[in-house]
């Protein structure tokens, strides 16, 4: 098992304001992972994307060293993860008016030694698992151009390209409390986990991810050629990404 993660602000944007945390556990024999892509004017938004995702890999890493051998609620753990984040970021976003606004998108993720997965997302920051040279997104963006999609009213095609692709309908910050989804994945020996902001899978489609992927023979190589790739596009975006393989 190899992980590696890389970020960059891309060729557009002044500042980065994406962040990555990837922690072991001994202890608990796992990885935690958070990943978030932050908004807001100023530097509220790298602001609030490490606070959060400190804060949802210090809970989850404190829960688990105290107690690694007591039976876990993953999902629950996560979602508690997830509220100490929020909690974090909403009570920064009351100190004033440069904070006003601030708010990140979340991905994290707790993977077991033995292959068991489980993760977490507030808006459009993505998990992608790669088995078998196939590539399946596992979360669901909480997103406008989504929620179009679902309604039939454009195609995921059309989604690549809307102009409103970046509108994101939930995110940490934002409010006093906000419901992350939570999915669980089984990893098997030669699967790929991708953890990314939209400044990755909104430049370069899922069919390239994938082919970087299975030609990769490390969790950084793959990092690094998705990186040149979303530079090489243009990169409007911060590109921050998480690798990890077993």
């Amino acid at each position: 098992m190899t992980c590696f993660g890389l970020s960059d602000r891309g060729k557009v944007r002044q500042e980065n304001q994406d962040s990555f945390l990837i922690e072991d556990c001994e202890k608990a024999a796992c990885s935690i992972l958070a990943l978030c892509d932050g908004m807001g004017g100023a530097n509220a938004g790298g602001l609030a994307s490490q606070l959060s995702a400190k804060a949802f890999v210090n809970h989850i890493y404190r829960r688990l060293s105290a107690h690694p051998m007591r039976f876990t609620d993953y999902p629950m753990l996560l979602r508690e993860a997830c509220d100490e984040a929020n909690g974090v970021a909403y009570t920064y976003s009351q100190f004033g008016e440069e904070y006003i606004g601030m708010g990140t998108t979340l991905v994290g993720a707790v993977l077991r030694r033995n292959g068991t997965g489980y993760l977490l997302n507030v808006g459009d920051s993505r998990a992608y698992l790669l088995h078998r040279k196939t590539l399946t997104q596992i979360t669901k963006d909480h997103s406008l151009v989504e929620e179009l999609v679902e309604a039939g009213i454009i195609t995921r095609e059309q989604a690549f390209h809307h102009p409103q692709r970046n509108v994101i309908t939930r995110a940490l910050g934002s409010e006093a409390t906000v419901e992350g989804d939570v999915y669980r994945v089984n990893l098997v020996q030669g699967d790929w986990l991708l953890l990314c902001t939209d400044g990755l899978s909104g430049v370069v489609p899922e069919e390239e991810i994938a082919a970087v992927l299975s030609d990769s023979q490390s969790a950084e190589d793959a990092c690094r050629d998705l990186m040149d790739l979303a530079l090489s596009r243009g990169a409007p975006d911060n590109v921050t990404m998480i690798v990890w393989k077993r």
